[in-house]
This record gives C-alpha cells, structure tokens and sequence, in this order.
C-alpha cells in the first residue's frame, strides 16, 4: 500500500506546463553557452555541433530515467527520495541528497561571483564579492516570495536569454548569405587531434551546458498534473536547448576560425562583432547578466526545495521544512541555502567551483540511473511514464565515462564536500537520538 503523502497539500501547485517548460529551458540555457564556444572550439576545431549533439544525447539519457522517477514518486527532494527508496540505507539517501544541494547551492555561488564580475562591471563599478551577495539576497527574496513569482520572473529571463542565443543565429546567417563567413568550418575537426576523440573531448565540456534539467524534479510537489506535463517538458526543454546549441555552434565556426574562437573570453559577442552588423556591444553584457540571474534563480529554488524534501524525509533538521502559512514557499530552507551561498562566494574559483558541480551532479544522476532500475519491481497506484530498459543501462554507462574524465583536484573538493557531508549526517543522528526518550529502542 502507497505511504500516505501529506507534503502536496503544503505546497501550491501553481506550476503550469508550459510554466516547467520555461522553468527546465531557462535552467539548462543557463550562462555557459556565451562562454562556451571558445573552450569548445579548442577541443572540437569548428565541429562545434557535434560534442553539443553527443552530450544532448547523453544528457536524454539520465533524462529517462528522471522522467520515470519524478512521475512515479512525485515528492520534493528528487534524486534523494529515489535512493532512499531504492538502496533502503539513510546514509545512500543522505550522500545523493547532499551532493545535489552541494552542487546547486556552490553552482549559485559561482553565477553570484560571475553576475558581479565583468559583466556587471561594465555598467556600475561596483566591488565584486559585497555585489553577489546582494544579488543573492535578492534571489532568495524572490525566491521566498512565491514559486508563481519566481517562475514569472523566470518566464521574461527565459525569453531574454533565448533571443541573445537567436540574435546571434540570425545575424550570422545574414552575413553568410551575404557573402561572409565559412560555413565549411563546421566539419573542420583539429589538425592533431583524430575526430572521435576531439569529439569525446568536446561533449565532456558541452555536458556542463546540459546539466540543469535534475533541478525540476525538486518542484515537483509545485506542478499541476506532473505525470502528464514532467515528461513532455521535460523532453521538449532538453530537445529546444539542443537545437539552439546547434545552431549556435555552427554559426560560430562559420563566422570566425577555431583559433579566433578558442582566443576570445567572450565568444558569442566576438560572433556578432565579426558579422560588423551593428549590434550594440553592450547588448550582450546585458544579455549574459540577465541569463546569469535567471540560472541562479532556478538553480537557488532547487536547493531550497531539496532542502524542504529533505527535511520532510528527516535526512536535515526539521526546522528546515517550514512554510510561510500565506506564501506557501519553505522560507527556512531558502534562508540556510541563501546563507550557505553567499559564504561560498568568498572563495572565488569559479573552474574549481564549476567543475565540482558537475562531479556531484554525476554522482546523483549515476545513482538515478541505477535507481530506476532497482525500483521496477515496486508498483504504484498512479499512472507515470515508463522509460525502456536499455536507457538507463546506457545512462549508467554515460555517468561512468564521463567520471573518469575529471581532473584529480577536482577529485578532492568533491571528496572534502563529501567529508562535510557525512560528518552534517553523524550529527544529525546523534541529536536525534539523544533527543528520544530513553528507553525508545530507536536510533
């Protein structure tokens, strides 16, 4: 028999389809592509589309798996409550948990440092680390505020952010057809390199700009009909960022050379400028601020969530699951997140920072993959969607590839995150325990 849920009547479901839709495109957009091109290019030469196609494919892969996950148990907490289910051992739940939020609230950190610096330093001069922590305040109070009023925000960020990515489709597409640029660049693969490992390369560095998707999964409680609309946003988001990212790649190599690419910190406005169609420089400080902004949000409305999840599930200190009784958001949650990122602000290495994101993120979408696997043979009394077999064997097979990719020191943040996370976990027990009666028999 199905254990009665009483966490959906505390949540609104105010969360549309098209609402998730916008929620997972904006996530998974994010900022990283107006950087990203030019690491690619140093990785992929101008076949700058194929490592963004493969790690598109990688990306559906664990996707699957969360699509049946979330529409089976539709619970905040995502990946957390999919372990404790299917590994039966509070530490395993716990470690995902905490990997997860580990990861959404040191990538929040990172989107701080970046909105407060270059971008933000064009228009105000400002010093770097008091102005993302500000800019983090004003994420969690809108954040706080309601999950309509988030995801409202999200809708206009989302919309900016795509017509960035567009503008610089369209104007490189006009200057090829004016005569300009080499669309041949885009299967020029690196002199020195053989192309399935330029490729393999280039999809380990595109797969940072797929992750995002995960976060959905903590707002779950909040969507209307989730069975029906997780899925089909879910897949719509991942397939619409995939076609973007494409065409963007090729547009890039088209307009400059590999070498011109790999050059340029700001890849996408070197793009524009090669065009010479007069599209103001500034547009796209403004652009990349806004997408920054956007990511932060979402990625500070999971980590609150997962935190609430969490909470609920007795894996963090039940003060963390409170609700504002009008707004209906978990205001304890998103203040502990909140705080916790502006702390991570003050280191400022953001390689480092990003990078252990995506370790974390690999643990948890490997322990998913595995998850939906091991929970076949639990039934539920609701309709979900149902992935074939074969993909989250493959998804498996993605995560571990693409672990043994990571750099060692990145290795040892991670470890050192871990660390904190089992010492918060011993904790967390002994006070429980010591705050049971005597004779209880519990632990």
């Amino acid at each position: 028999m199905p254990e009665p849920r009483k966490q959906p009547a505390r949540l609104r479901r105010a969360i549309t389809g098209p609402m998730l839709f916008a929620f997972i495109l904006g996530d998974v957009l994010g900022a990283g592509i107006y950087a990203l091109m030019g690491v690619l290019a140093g990785q992929a030469g101008g076949m700058l589309w194929a490592p963004l196609l493969l790690a598109l494919l990688l990306a559906l892969l664990t996707a699957g798996s969360y699509a049946e996950l979330v529409t089976k148990y539709p619970r905040a907490g995502g990946a957390a409550v999919f372990a404790e289910r299917a590994f039966r051992r509070p530490i395993v739940s716990f470690l995902i948990g905490f990997s997860m939020m580990a990861a959404g609230v040191v990538s929040a950190a990172g989107l701080a440092i970046a909105f407060a610096g270059d971008y933000l330093q064009t228009f105000f001069a400002v010093p770097s680390i008091p102005a993302a922590m500000v800019f983090l305040f004003i994420v969690g109070a809108l954040n706080a505020r309601g999950i309509r009023e988030s995801m409202g925000a999200n809708l206009v960020m989302t919309a900016i952010e795509v017509t960035g990515l567009v503008i610089v489709v369209v104007v490189v597409g006009l200057f090829v057809a004016g005569g300009g640029g080499d669309l041949s660049r885009a299967m020029q693969a690196p002199a020195d390199t053989g192309v399935a490992v330029a490729v393999l390369g280039g999809a380990i560095i595109a797969y940072y700009s797929f992750v995002g998707f995960e976060t959905s999964a903590n707002v779950i409680e909040e969507v209307r009909q989730p069975s029906k609309n997780y899925p089909r946003a879910l897949f719509a988001a991942l397939i619409t960022a995939g076609a973007v990212y494409l065409l963007v790649g090729i547009a890039s190599a088209a307009a400059l050379s590999p070498a011109e690419l790999e050059q340029s910190s700001g890849p996408l406005l070197s793009v524009v400028e090669a065009t010479g169609l007069g599209v103001p420089s500034w547009l796209f400080s403004a652009i990349a601020l806004i997408a920054v902004a956007n990511g932060a949000l979402l990625t500070m409305i999971m980590a609150s969530r997962l935190a609430y999840g969490m909470a609920e599930q007795k894996l963090l200190p039940d003060v963390l699951g409170r609700v504002l009784p009008r707004r209906k958001t978990p205001w304890a949650a998103i203040v502990a997140t909140t705080a916790v990122a502006m702390l991570l602000t003050l280191i400022g290495d953001l390689a480092t920072l990003a990078e252990t994101v995506v370790l974390l993120l690999l643990f948890v979408f490997l322990s998913a993959n595995i998850s939906v696997l091991v929970l076949r043979r639990d039934r539920v009394e609701h309709d979900h969607f149902r992935v074939w077999t074969f993909i989250p064997v493959l998804g498996i097979a993605s995560c571990v590839l693409l672990l043994t990719q990571q750099r060692a020191v990145v290795w040892l943040f991670g470890a050192a995150l871990l660390t904190v996370g089992v010492v918060l976990y011993v904790v967390a027990r002994w006070s429980r325990h010591r705050s049971m009666p005597r004779g209880s028999g519990r632990v």
